[in-house]
Parts: structure tokens; sequence; C-alpha cells
């Protein structure tokens, strides 16, 4: 199933992630499409799902999944378990201060007990 996002006038392809009950309340998962992980995360308290690069721009390894997630002023976040750097579940920022990589992120969706991930066409 492909979508146009309005805000960037993206082509998206959704791609089936797992169904939700293989992804741990308040914690994140991995999974690979084609040679990248994306990290989904289950932000429970809050009724939403985020998805992210599972790549820390910093150690340069794949360990984002695996990040402490919560809020910093309202702001969803997810923590880097190596070097703590926080970045926005919503938009990639960097939280910490602006010499910090940016970090990618992916639309989310959950249909019929299953979750999505809207990667580029």
């Amino acid at each position: 199933m492909k979508t146009m996002t309005s805000e960037t006038e993206t082509i998206i392809t959704w791609i089936e992630a797992a169904p939700v009950d293989k992804f741990s309340i308040e914690g994140g998962a991995c999974i690979k499409h084609n040679d990248e992980q994306i990290a989904i995360f289950n932000f429970t308290s809050r009724g939403e799902w985020y998805a992210t690069q599972n790549l820390c721009p910093h150690k340069k390894e794949m360990a984002l999944s695996r990040g402490m997630i919560g809020d910093k002023a309202g702001e969803p976040k997810v923590v880097c378990p190596f070097h703590k750097k926080q970045f926005s579940l919503k938009s990639g920022e960097c939280m910490d201060d602006s010499k910090c990589d940016h970090i990618k992120t992916y639309p989310v969706k959950v249909e019929n007990g299953m979750v999505f991930v809207g990667v580029p066409a």
C-alpha cells in the first residue's frame, strides 16, 4: 500500500512490522527492512507508536531500540543506551545540543492488531 504524505509530498510504502503483542509495553524493538534497521517504540502510556533509525549517530551501533523512552517537556524521546543523548521520537531532533546529529523518523500506524511502518517508496 502506498500513501503520499501531505507534509513532505513523499510517497511512502507501508510495510508490515509485527503484531502489536510482539512489542514491549513502554519499550522498543527492531525490525530489518532491506539493509536498514528500524526501531519501533510502543509508548503505551501516551497511546502512541513511533519509529526511528536504529543506528546511534554517535557510536554507530544498532542500539536505539534498546534505549529508554520518556518525555522532555511533553516531547516524546528516546535516550541512547550508549551516550545518553536524547532524540525526539517525533522529529528525530537531538534534544541535547545542536552539535548532535539528528536521527531519521518514520510514520507508524496500527491496523487490525498489526504494526506498520511507512518507508520511502
